[in-house]
């Protein structure tokens, strides 16, 4: 009966077990350690998952810790290949605070201790953002510390092939080169100490010129397309000046030519030029003092006879203004209808027989402008000659 019970027992448990491999094998077997492992960080309230890349993995397996200052703070959950560098799928614990541009970085506990994953907040910048769930970090930031293996080859080629066992032979011919030279060898470094010194001095100097150095090849390199251009257009120009070369020797030589002309020009009419600006002085003078006469007169040429000043104070809607200011003197009724007649300086003379002098004009009759046949001119007065009246025999 006993018997009958353990056979019973044995097949019931070889048969659970088949059903298990056939479960775990349908979901993807890896091995024991693909199974969530008891004990394990990253599996508390508020846990949360971030991936990050890395370009080497090595010898790390799925459950590795995950440590923030040697502390564990979570597991390695999944191990998966991303194109050429390897993807790590991170459990962590809901109380971990970490950047976003946190650092991971591959490292070993001790020289063969087990490998494990570090996080870490960034040296090289600022942090920013905060890890949370479905955070990536990404490959620039992954790290890997010196594996054991490295190591061990590195001290390997020192001690093989690196160069250790030439120091003696080194040491022996420094002690050859600088023997018996001892004053020049301190002098030498006493020398290369004050070069070193005026260097550090000029530190400032050294880096505002780097700096001076970059902002212009930063401009040149705005430039690119415009450079290009420049060297490839340039060689065609040459081309094309190597072409006409002859012509622009020709050219000089008439230059020089006509310069010389021009030299021999100047230097035969500079008296005449001289005396001829001379003589525009007065002239040029003369236009200047009566400026602002001229220049009042020529507003007149549109509304002529009108001035234009006052044409706007002149049209009324369907009228217009006209105010007149009439002289009827007798010097100006005889200027203005008995000049050149018989008649002529009558009124005038009589006006000033009378005793009026103000506000008359110069004329032949008060000395004015040149006498009149059976007149007696007064002394001459300078007056206006652009007022005085005009005579056919002036001049005679």
């Amino acid at each position: 009966m006993r018997f009958v019970m353990r056979t019973v027992r044995r097949r019931a448990v070889v048969i659970c077990l088949a059903v298990l491999l056939v479960s775990v094998s349908g979901c993807g077997w890896r091995g024991l350690n693909s199974l969530p492992l008891p004990g394990t960080e990253g599996k508390g309230l508020g846990a949360f998952t971030i991936q990050a890349q890395m370009p080497d993995v090595n010898n790390i397996q799925q459950n590795s810790r995950v440590r923030v200052g040697d502390v564990n703070v979570g597991t390695v959950t999944k191990i998966e290949r991303q194109g050429w560098h390897a993807l790590l799928t991170i459990r962590l614990n809901g109380d971990v605070k970490l950047p976003a541009n946190s650092t991971v970085t591959l490292g070993q506990t001790s020289l063969l201790g087990s490998l494990h994953i570090e996080l870490a907040p960034p040296t090289d910048v600022a942090p920013q953002g905060r890890l949370r769930e479905g955070s990536l970090i990404p490959l620039t930031s992954g790290r890997q510390y010196p594996s054991t293996e490295q190591t061990l080859a590195a001290v390997s080629l020192v001690l093989n092939g690196g160069g250790l066992g030439q120091v003696q032979d080194i040491t022996r011919a420094l002690a050859t080169a600088y023997g018996g030279r001892t004053d020049e060898l301190r002098s030498l470094l006493t020398q290369l100490d004050i070069a070193v010194g005026h260097i550090n001095d000029q530190t400032g100097d050294i880096i505002a010129a780097a700096d001076s150095l970059n902002r212009l090849v930063g401009q040149f390199a705005a430039q690119k397309p415009v450079v290009d251009k420049a060297l490839d257009t340039i060689p065609d120009a040459l081309a094309v000046v190597n072409r006409e070369h002859d012509s622009l020797i020709d050219a000089v030589d008439q230059l020089g030519k006509f310069s010389a002309l021009t030299a021999d020009s100047v230097r035969q009419t500079r008296d005449a030029i001289v005396a001829e600006l001379k003589d525009l002085g007065p002239v040029l003078e003369s236009l200047a003092n009566a400026g602002r006469s001229l220049t009042r007169s020529l507003s007149l040429f549109a509304t002529f006879p009108f001035p234009k000043d006052t044409l706007a104070k002149w049209f009324r809607g369907d009228y217009a203004n006209v105010s007149l200011v009439v002289d009827m003197t007798l010097s100006r009724l005889d200027s203005a209808l008995f000049t050149g007649t018989r008649f002529e300086c009558n009124l005038t003379e009589l006006e000033l027989q009378w005793g009026r002098t103000v506000g008359q004009l110069p004329s032949p009759c008060t000395g004015g402008g040149p006498p009149r046949p059976g007149h007696r001119p007064k002394p001459f007065v300078p007056g206006n000659p652009l007022l005085a009246p005009y005579h056919f025999d002036q001049g005679n």
